[in-house]
């Protein structure tokens, strides 16, 4: 089963004035953070909302300091249960993301509309073999003929 997962983080962005120039800065940050290991993973504003259901801005700035909310999606690929493709995404993005706090907000399974199956059963998604695949090598190849 492959399933799409959405992970909120908390960036603390310093020295900004604006809610947008806050949000770019971490977007920013984020991206660098997490490239080329996981250039993947899709980065957004995250949404909050206040306990009387009131929409905030995804940043909070105090004195030139800002933390802002944002989402980033994976799919996490071949996974038993939707339980272990969130740890699976905390785990990669968590690596490269040090010292920013982690929350999994959703995890849903990729319908089989956009996955297709090769003559083997096995599962490939429409984009084609991962990077994973390209580095494999056929074991009979390795094996000499005698």
């Amino acid at each position: 089963m492959d399933c799409r997962v959405v992970v909120e983080a908390a960036v603390p962005v310093y020295d900004v004035e604006t809610v947008d120039e806050a949000i770019r800065i971490a977007i920013s940050k984020t991206g660098e953070m997490l490239n080329p290991d996981l250039k993947y993973v899709e980065i957004s504003m995250g949404a909050r909302t206040s306990p009387g259901g009131e929409e905030l801005p995804p940043a909070f700035i105090a004195a030139d300091e800002a933390l802002v909310a944002l989402e980033l999606e994976m799919t996490v690929f071949n996974v038993e249960r939707e339980e272990h493709a969130s740890r699976i995404a905390r785990k990669e993005i968590g690596q490269r993301l040090e010292n920013i706090p982690l929350k999994v907000l959703s995890v849903d399974r990729v319908d089989d509309e956009s996955v297709e199956t090769d003559g083997e059963g096995d599962t490939r998604a429409e984009t084609g073999p991962s990077e994973a695949d390209e580095t494999l090598v056929d074991y009979d190849d390795l094996v000499d003929d005698r």
